[in-house]
């Protein structure tokens, strides 16, 4: 990705871009690179050094916390044209736990490194609103997540998962069952018993390798 292709790609971001100067411009561009990670691939982690901003140019990222045990809840997902900021939390003193950034898919991310961020941060009042930007979104995700995992039934957790998949990816879902439970907090026993619960229902139809959604109206009607 070259210097051209950088601010075609970082000029969407009008918000803090437009407010650049052409040597902060420069700059910027000099510690971004585009990585391409493949599925299942760990970008961030505790163990793993401050990766830096995210922006993601196409595929999706999984955001998601881990307990002592291994046990896993995904807090949100980041898809192409969005940006992942708990990838910076080492320059991010408001951030105080560990999250974990995976590769949905294979995903085309163009990454500013921690450094260069935390230098624009300390110099320039829109990167700084940008950033405050970003944390405001996602904790606004974290908390729609944990709202879910603390007051809603598991039914109603799984109907709003499969409704949102519908909406974005259409009626074919594929999914495993452990990889279902893994966004949700929950086991793959769990969700494979409510699937079975949905189908008896007319709601989905089960298959080995995807579940397919074929009446959105009860789907609906256990949001």
């Amino acid at each position: 990705m070259d210097t051209k292709q950088k601010i075609e790609f970082l000029s969407q971001y009008h918000d803090f871009w437009d407010h650049l100067s052409e040597e902060e411009k420069d700059f910027v561009c000099r510690n971004t690179e585009l990585i391409t990670y493949h599925p299942g691939q760990n970008i961030h982690s505790a163990d793993i050094r401050c990766v830096g901003v995210l922006f993601v140019k196409k595929g999706c990222l999984r955001v998601y916390i881990m307990s002592e045990e291994g046990k896993e809840v995904t807090l949100y997902r980041v898809n192409a044209g969005e940006v992942c900021i708990l990838s910076a939390s080492c320059v991010l003193s408001e951030i105080t736990f560990d999250a974990y950034v995976d590769s949905e898919d294979q995903s085309e991310v163009v990454v500013l490194n921690a450094f260069a961020f935390a230098k624009m941060i300390n110099k320039n009042i829109y990167v700084e609103n940008f950033s405050n930007k970003m944390k405001a979104i996602r904790f606004s995700d974290v908390m729609w997540t944990m709202q879910q995992i603390l007051f809603f039934s598991f039914d109603k957790r799984l109907a709003i998962f499969l409704y949102e998949e519908l909406i974005k990816n259409g009626p074919i879902i594929r999914y495993s069952h452990m990889e279902i439970a893994k966004y949700l907090g929950s086991a793959r026993e769990v969700v494979s018993r409510m699937l079975k619960y949905f189908e008896k229902d007319g709601i989905v139809l089960v298959s080995r390798k995807e579940i397919e959604i074929i009446d959105k109206k009860k789907l609906m009607e256990r949001l």
